[in-house]
């Protein structure tokens, strides 16, 4: 399938005109034997790198394009940090004027920061449906242990050959169907911001990202799943994510709570035990059905008036005590200037009716743990991990990884439970 974007240029419904570096994607069958006359097509010009890692390079054997430099990563230890980028950094050849990643999705976040870095363009070539970051002007990095957004380069064009990534091991798609399973709390978050703050939401991107789930989640209840046509809506959805956070400049429209909760564990705070490290979509996925359960809880109560409490700067002791020496200060610096301390009680207790009515229409617990289990996916903490016992601890911890306004975040001021 190809994906028409020419239909977000322009002024959009909300008045704004939304940036898109992407032009062109390509989704289908024999994709990547096709690269080159698609490369000639966006006008591309130039000195290429093409960037893989072992496994990747393997896989696509036969649908190579052409390169003038070839970067071919051990992916034994390979994250998305800052000893990969330098690495690749100190090799990529000085007039390269773009990239081609092929790989999923350490491959591209390490390929996208280095483009970013030298200042040239990027091509998106995903070999696994597993993350959503293909086409995002973010990515999400390790940064000196504490996991951080840092800018990145938005594709120019996605290139996704059905043949590579519908055969790729299904735990791969499986993450790229918890991570868009991740966007029923992401989306929820965002409206319940855009509530109580006014904090801007444009309807035309979150309806790409509700029909981006509305298509994994029907993919998911079909009878299809496992087929190369649904690993194509997974792909489809997954690039439209990216879409979507490339329109507004930031991961809003895809990251709430449950990313938060997923970003804690990468960062492998010290109080959590992290016995080993899940793949990002299973852990945000097992992250929405944290933050369902949390919200619905606390929808239970119809009238908050009495149950605010002054707000306070999070507790040093606490921050110390949870993420210990190494990232404490990198957690004291997210939170300098805590978006929580501009929620104004009265408007807060006034969007309330409006934040049950929105938590309202996002499944139960049960019923994304049902989703995730159907197709084989992590569902709980023990599966990504992390013991039970350090459920009250995430829920409290984790939204100080990131300042951004989620109703995890204001709990802080919510005496609910």
């Amino acid at each position: 399938m190809d994906i028409d974007l020419e239909k977000y240029s322009g002024t959009c419904s909300c008045g704004k005109v939304h940036p898109l570096t992407t032009r062109t994607v390509k989704i289908s069958s024999g994709a990547l034997k096709d690269i080159e006359k698609y490369i000639e097509e966006s006008g591309l010009k130039g000195k290429r790198c093409v960037i893989y890692d072992e496994n990747t390079y393997k896989v696509t054997e036969g649908r190579h394009p052409g390169a003038d430099q070839e970067i071919v990563l051990d992916p034994k230890d390979l994250h998305a940090n800052e000893i990969s980028t330098a690495y690749v950094l100190s090799i990529l050849e000085k007039d390269i004027d773009y990239i081609i990643a092929i790989g999923t999705g350490t491959v591209h976040d390490i390929s996208r920061y280095c483009a970013h870095d030298r200042g040239i363009s990027f091509v998106s070539c995903p070999t696994g449906a597993s993350v959503d970051g293909f086409c995002s002007t973010v990515c999400s990095m390790t940064w000196y242990g504490y996991k951080k957004t840092l800018p990145a380069v938005a594709p120019v064009m996605v290139v996704a050959d059905t043949d590579i990534f519908s055969a790729a091991p299904e735990n791969l798609i499986r993450s790229g169907a918890g991570d868009i399973l991740a966007k029923y709390t992401a989306l929820c978050d965002w409206k319940i911001a855009h509530a109580v703050t006014g904090e801007y939401l444009c309807d035309t991107v979150y309806g790409i990202m509700e029909e981006a789930l509305r298509d994994v989640a029907e993919a998911i209840a079909s009878d299809d799943w496992g087929s190369p046509a649904s690993a194509e809506k997974v792909m489809y959805a997954l690039v439209m994510s990216g879409i979507a956070m490339q329109m507004m400049g930031n991961s809003r429209p895809a990251s709430g709570c449950e990313h938060h909760i997923s970003h804690m564990i990468e960062m492998d705070s010290p109080a959590l035990e992290v016995s080993f490290q899940a793949m990002h979509g299973e852990k945000t996925g097992v992250g929405a059905v944290i933050g369902s359960e949390v919200y619905h809880r606390m929808a239970q109560t119809e009238d908050i008036s009495g149950k605010l409490v002054p707000y306070a700067p999070a507790d040093p002791e606490f921050i110390e005590k949870v993420f210990g020496d190494g990232l404490k200060d990198a957690i004291f610096e997210e939170n300098s200037s805590d978006v929580l301390s501009s929620v104004e009680p009265e408007k807060l207790i006034a969007a309330w009716p409006e934040i049950r009515r929105i938590i309202s229409e996002v499944p139960s617990p049960e019923e994304i743990y049902a989703m995730l289990g159907k197709i084989g996916a992590k569902k709980d903490l023990k599966d990504i991990g992390v013991g039970d016992d350090k459920l009250p601890l995430i829920i409290e911890a984790s939204p100080l990884v990131r300042n951004r306004l989620t109703l995890m975040r204001m709990r802080r001021i919510l005496r609910l439970d």
